[in-house]
């Protein structure tokens, strides 16, 4: 994702995010990692880490309709997962 983007969908000027990014690597306050993440669809700990505590593998950047799309799937029983997981194959190989 271009600086340009992140720091329009984050609140966190561009300016700003150039320091973090630059070669002294400022580190940014407590908001505005969490600013950051939201928008890059991480956890703060990914971004200071590489590593996500709810998951062994580190999370993807996903768009909004496929977070819903697994969030409501979690709360599915293991039957209504398994219709889903059907249903989307059989959607996926159109």
């Amino acid at each position: 994702m271009p600086v340009k983007e992140l720091a329009a969908r984050s609140g966190v000027k561009k300016k700003t995010i150039d320091s973090y990014l630059g070669a002294r690597g400022y580190t940014p306050s407590a908001e505005a990692a969490v600013s950051i993440a939201k928008a890059l669809g991480v956890t703060v700990e990914y971004l200071v880490t590489d590593a996500d505590s709810k998951e062994d593998s580190p999370p993807s950047v996903l768009s909004s309709d496929i977070q819903e799309i697994l969030f409501f799937s979690k709360r599915l029983n293991r039957k209504d997962r398994e219709i889903l997981l059907t249903l989307a194959r059989m959607l996926g190989g159109r």
